[in-house]
């Protein structure tokens, strides 16, 4: 099993009631989290993007410079790069690095027309995610590559400067996430990983299963899609710790506007909204998936949270094991205290 942490990137202090305010983004601070990350058992981090964040890929190539084993997962989103312009880019960085790039690649709508970008519907912003993906594979591992396809071309194409390749790692794996029909056949088309939010068990072998045949009914002609978990892991010494922190954590959310409720768009998203949808059927599913703070502004990988001792979280993270999941997210606030305690009491549970 793999194990990343996540590393806020953002111009506003405070993600996801995070307590760092002065130099919250500085370069300083942000290599401070990746060697910590380093020094308590983790294989790198998640480092988001957004057209209102600052650059995701200049802030992961300051932090594989300043580390020798922080694997970054670049979020990067089609449309803001093209496909020549983010191999090149990733292949470089992953030469200087050693091989240590990972990249998440993004979707969903946001703000597209500030950047000049026309994303069109739904079904074209996923079919232009799909020649995205394969095309960059194919700049990574072919030469002399010629490509029609219906939003990008290349004749004759080579790049000189591959990115490191090893045995189970022919490039940079490409991560994948989103819930709609059109998401996940771009997935079991193109995707290495497909990444899940924290939904019940259930919830997630019922995706698997339909990725599962998708990918049989599109002829993947790739090594088999993996599965991957996004989630925040609220763990304490003990349950009753937990449980208790948890529960005020999400009363200090009540009381304020927190930073998801001013992107009402968000909703939008099935797999956001799948997520929501979860509060209806109790605050608390399968043995410890806490569904309370999405109902007071937690969004994305915060709208639900595992809570418990070490041992309650590494049992509920086994069951996703269980179901086919080999690469787990995981994340809490504030980032520096929560890189140590969960790296240093959940990990050596999951790798025994």
């Amino acid at each position: 099993m793999e194990f990343l942490w996540y590393i806020p990137n953002q111009v506003t202090p405070g993600h996801r009631l995070d307590d760092t305010v002065a130099g919250h983004n500085s370069l300083e601070r942000l290599v401070h989290l990746a060697r910590l990350t380093e020094g308590h058992g983790w294989g790198g981090a998640l480092i988001g993007t957004g057209w209102k964040r600052p650059d995701t890929f200049t802030v992961s190539t300051a932090l594989a410079a300043a580390t020798t084993t922080f694997n970054p997962l670049i979020a990067i989103r089609p449309g803001y790069w093209t496909p020549a312009h983010f191999a090149s880019s990733a292949a470089t960085l992953d030469q200087l690095s050693g091989g240590r790039v990972k990249v998440n690649i993004v979707s969903g709508p946001d703000h597209q027309p500030q950047y000049g970008d026309d994303e069109g519907d739904q079904a074209q912003r996923y079919a232009r995610t799909r020649e995205f993906m394969r095309l960059v594979r194919r700049y990574w591992t072919e030469d002399d590559i010629t490509f029609e396809g219906e939003h990008y071309a290349a004749q004759g194409a080579t790049l000189e400067h591959k990115p490191v390749a090893r045995e189970g790692r022919p490039h940079p794996t490409l991560y994948f996430g989103g819930a709609s029909e059109a998401a996940q056949r771009t997935a079991a088309a193109e995707a290495d990983v497909q990444l899940f939010w924290g939904e019940p068990l259930d919830g997630v072998a019922a995706r698997i299963d339909h990725l599962r045949r998708l990918s049989a009914e599109l002829d993947r002609d790739l090594p088999p899609l993996e599965y991957g978990l996004r989630i925040t892991t609220l763990v304490r010494e003990t349950t009753e710790e937990a449980w208790a922190d948890a529960e005020a954590k999400v009363a200090a959310m009540a009381q304020g506007q927190h930073e998801w409720t001013a992107d009402p768009g968000r909703r939008v998203a099935v797999g956001q909204q799948r997520l929501l949808d979860l509060a209806e059927q109790g605050d608390v599913l399968d043995d410890c998936l806490y569904t309370a703070p999405g109902r007071v502004g937690g969004g994305g990988a915060g709208t639900t949270w595992l809570v418990g001792s070490p041992g309650d979280v590494a049992k509920a993270l086994r069951r996703y094991a269980d179901l086919g999941v080999t690469h787990f997210v995981l994340s809490d606030t504030p980032y520096e205290q929560e890189i140590v305690r969960v790296g240093d009491s959940l990990l050596p549970l999951l790798r025994g």
